[in-house]
Formats: C-alpha cells, sequence, structure tokens
C-alpha cells in the first residue's frame, strides 16, 4: 500500500495556486472582505510547513527541542488568539489555550497513552493546542460581539445591584458554548462524514484499522476537553476585564471594571 495520499510534483503546486486563487475570487466576489487573506494564509503555511518538515527531524530526537517546540506552538496560537480577540497581541489569550491542551497532554503523557517521543508528542501536542486555539478565538469574539449588542443588558443587571463580573457573565454564558458546536459536529460525525487527521496518519503509517480508530477517539475526546476548558476559562477573562477590546469605547460598559467588582462607566 502506499504511504502517501498524494502524488507529489508540479502538478500539486499548480492545484495548490489554483485552489488558493479560487477560495479567494470567491470570497471577495461574495463581498467576505478576506480575499487578501486568503492569499496570504495560504502562503503563510506552505512556508510555514516546509520550515516545520525540515526542522521536525531534529526537533523529534530531543526531548528538550520538543518541549520547546510545543511551547512555540502555544506562543503562536495565543498571539493569534489575542489579535482576532482583542485586535492586538494579547497574552491573556494563553491562558485558556495554555492550561486546557497542555493539562490533556500530561494526562496522555502520565497514562502512558502517548510515548514520551517527539515523534509522538508534537502531532498530538499540536492537534490539542490548535482545538484550544479555534475554541478560545471563537468563544471570545462570540462574548465580545454579543456584550457589543447586549450592553444594556449589562447595564441593567449593574442596576439592579449585580456586581459587574456577574452582570457579564449572564450574557456571555449563553452564547459562549456556540465555540463547542465544530467539535460537537466533528465528534459526532466521525467516520460517517468525515476521516480526520489522526485516523489516517496512523493507517498510512502502518497501524491496523482498529489502533486508528481508537487513536482518533482518544484525540476527539481530548479536544472535547481541551475546548470546554478554554471556552469557560475564555468567558472568565472577559468577564474579568482580562481580554477587552484594544478600543475601550467599543462596549458600552468599562470591562476593566468587571475584575475589580466595580460599577461600569456611565
Amino acid at each position: 500500500m502506499s504511504s502517501t495520499m498524494l502524488v507529489v510534483g508540479p502538478e500539486l503546486a499548480a492545484a495548490l495556486v489554483a485552489l488558493a486563487v479560487v477560495a479567494a475570487v470567491v470570497v471577495r466576489a461574495g463581498g467576505l472582505g478576506h480575499g487578501r487573506q486568503v492569499l496570504v494564509a495560504a502562503a503563510r503555511a506552505a512556508i510555514q510547513l516546509a520550515a516545520v518538515s525540515l526542522l521536525i527531524t531534529a526537533i523529534v530526537v530531543s526531548l528538550w527541542a520538543t518541549a520547546a517546540f510545543v511551547v512555540l506552538m502555544c506562543a503562536v496560537a495565543a498571539v493569534t488568539s489575542g489579535r482576532r480577540i482583542t485586535g492586538r497581541w494579547d497574552w491573556w489569550a494563553g491562558v485558556p489555550i495554555a492550561a486546557g491542551s497542555m493539562a490533556v497532554v500530561a494526562g496522555l503523557l502520565s497514562a502512558g497513552l502517548v510515548p514520551m517521543r517527539g515523534i509522538a508528542v508534537i502531532p498530538v501536542a499540536g492537534i490539542l493546542i490548535g482545538g484550544a486555539m479555534t475554541a478560545t478565538s471563537l468563544a471570545g469574539r462570540r462574548v465580545l460581539d454579543e456584550l457589543t449588542a447586549r450592553g444594556g443588558e449589562v447595564e441593567a443587571a449593574l442596576a439592579l445591584g449585580l456586581p459587574a463580573r456577574d452582570a457579564v457573565l449572564l450574557v456571555c454564558r449563553p452564547v459562549a458554548g456556540q465555540a463547542l458546536v465544530p467539535a460537537l459536529d466533528q465528534t459526532r460525525t466521525v467516520g460517517l462524514v468525515t476521516l480526520p487527521g489522526a485516523f489516517v496518519g496512523v493507517l498510512l503509517g502502518g497501524a491496523s484499522p482498529l489502533t486508528a480508530g481508537i487513536t482518533q477517539l482518544v484525540v476527539l475526546v481530548g479536544l472535547l476537553a481541551v475546548e470546554a476548558v478554554a471556552v469557560v476559562l475564555t468567558v472568565e477573562l472577559v468577564a474579568r476585564g482580562r481580554l477587552r477590546p484594544a478600543r475601550a469605547e467599543l462596549l458600552p460598559f468599562d470591562l476593566r471594571a468587571a475584575g475589580g467588582g466595580r460599577r461600569a462607566r456611565t
């Protein structure tokens, strides 16, 4: 059986360029406003994957290099989510990402389910960090958008005597769970709609379908745990005024007041 899913060659490069251009054109024609970002993201992915492909052999043979690479992944994920949520580099976004993903990675390692080898740690950590980043970004953006639209309800809760944190949570919590929908849908439909990367990768690596299925199940359940932690912590950070828009005037009240339990500005 072939160990690759794609035929590597000039045709593959041409197909990648064509797909990126099509995506950018469709996004721009549809008025979604991210045409250039699609091309930039595709180019960055190509460069970054090429660099990692060259470095991965040296990284996986050393546990110290593996640990450093995992820290780098967390840092990049924190910067990405911070910019997506607040419009600036905000290291508070790294708290839910690291707390969720690293706790699960540590649990899998301590239980012996993932061997203490770079070739095993890096892909598992990368999947979990990526899931935590996505959940953090989705939850943070959804919560801040909701607070912008329903700031009057927060003000009303404050007027009734609720602490600022509780007033913010009253609006945030019902919508934050939407950030878990992609992970829930992926877990519910695995094997019926999609065959995720961990399953395919283990299968192509020569393992049995049963082993590949078990590996993918561990990853999916781990992702649910990671993303649940990330969403809860993201909401808490917003409620405490740690994660807030770079332009405070975008909200009808001051999130910084939430951390100290003070009333919002009027």
